[in-house]
C-alpha cells in the first residue's frame, strides 16, 4: 500500500489574518483537526509577536487542546535560537520546523539573517532540538524561485541539504514554493534529483497555489517520489513575510479526494475533514 503523510497547517492558514483569532476560537477548531487523523499539525509558532501577532498564544493554545484521542504529532516553526529554546519546553510537540531559505532576499525578510547567518543558526536549532529529543524539519523556503531575482536551481538546493543532511543530521526536508510561482516542470526536477540522491531523507512538498492551479504542482511531486505533502484547508494562508498579497497553500481537502479518487487510500476520518472544513469557514473572517 502506498503510504502518504498528510500535514496539515493551521498556523500557515492562520499566521497572516487581521484581526487576532481568539484563543477559545483557535482551541476548537484544533481541536477538530486532531480528530481527524493527520500525520502531524503544524500547530503554532514561537516567534517574535511583533512580526507574527496572530501566533502569539501559541504557547496558551498548546497546554489548552485536547490530545486525549489522536495520533497526531504536533509542530511548531521558530525563527532563531530563542524561539527554539522556548518551543522545547513544549512536552507536546514534536517537530520543531526552521525555514531556510535560498533566496538570500527572503532569508533577510524571514529571519533577519543572511544566508550563512541562518546556517550557523539551524545548526544551533539542531542541537537544541535533539538534546530536548525532538526532530528538526528544515524548510527550504524559495526552492522553486522567487520574485528576487535571487539564483536558485536544483544545484543550489542540494548543496545545501546534503549539508543539512550530513552535518547536522537533518532527516526531514520540504521543499517550499513560498510565493507560489513553482511551475510543474520545475518540481519535478527539484524533487527527481534530490529523492534518489538521498533515500534516507523525507523530502516533502509544501505548495502555495491558488485554488485552480493546485492540481498539476502535487501530481509533478508525486510522480518525482514526493510522499509528504502539506497544506491547509480550503487553501488559505500563506507567508505574510514574502509578499503582501498571500497565494494560499495547498487546498488540502482537495488534496485528499484527489488521493482517494485514484485508490490511494490517506488513512483520515473523511467525515470529520468534511466538519472542519465546515468549521474553517467560519474560523477565517
Amino acid at each position: 500500500m502506498v503510504e502518504v503523510k498528510l500535514i496539515e497547517c493551521p498556523r500557515d492558514a492562520m499566521q497572516g489574518i487581521h484581526p487576532f483569532i481568539p484563543t477559545d476560537v483557535k482551541v476548537d477548531y484544533l481541536n477538530g483537526l486532531l480528530r481527524v487523523g493527520f500525520d502531524t499539525i503544524d500547530i503554532g509558532s514561537f516567534v517574535s509577536p511583533k512580526a507574527i501577532p496572530q501566533l502569539a498564544d501559541t504557547a496558551e493554545v498548546l497546554a489548552r487542546i485536547d490530545l486525549s484521542a489522536t495520533k497526531s504529532k504536533l509542530l511548531v516553526i521558530v525563527a532563531n535560537e530563542r524561539g527554539a529554546e522556548a518551543a522545547v519546553q513544549q512536552e507536546s510537540v514534536t517537530y520543531l520546523g526552521y525555514p531556510f531559505s535560498i533566496s538570500e532576499t527572503f532569508q533577510q525578510r524571514n529571519t533577519n539573517t543572511s544566508i550563512e547567518g541562518s546556517w550557523a543558526r539551524t545548526a544551533h536549532i539542531a542541537e537544541t532540538a535533539r538534546k530536548a529529543g525532538k526532530e528538526l524539519v528544515v524548510y527550504i523556503s524559495m526552492a522553486f524561485g522567487n520574485p528576487y531575482g535571487d539564483p536558485w536551481n536544483a544545484d543550489i538546493a542540494l548543496r545545501w541539504t546534503d549539508r543539512l543532511v550530513n552535518e547536522l543530521g537533518v532527516r526531514i526536508i520540504a521543499l517550499s514554493d513560498t510565493v507560489g510561482v513553482a511551475k510543474p516542470e520545475d518540481i519535478s526536477a527539484m524533487f527527481s534529483a534530490l529523492v534518489p540522491a538521498m533515500p534516507q531523507v523525507e523530502f516533502g512538498a509544501h505548495l502555495h497555489a491558488r485554488i485552480d492551479r493546485w492540481q498539476h504542482k502535487t501530481d509533478a511531486a508525486w510522480n518525482a517520489g514526493c510522499r509528504r505533502f502539506d497544506g491547509a484547508l480550503k487553501g488559505y494562508g500563506g507567508c505574510p513575510m514574502a509578499e503582501d498579497d498571500l497565494v494560499g497553500n495547498l487546498a488540502m481537502e482537495r488534496f485528499v479526494h484527489h488521493l482517494e479518487a485514484r485508490g490511494i487510500s490517506t488513512g483520515l476520518d473523511l467525515p470529520q475533514l468534511e466538519c472542519c472544513v465546515a468549521h474553517a469557514g467560519i474560523v477565517f473572517p
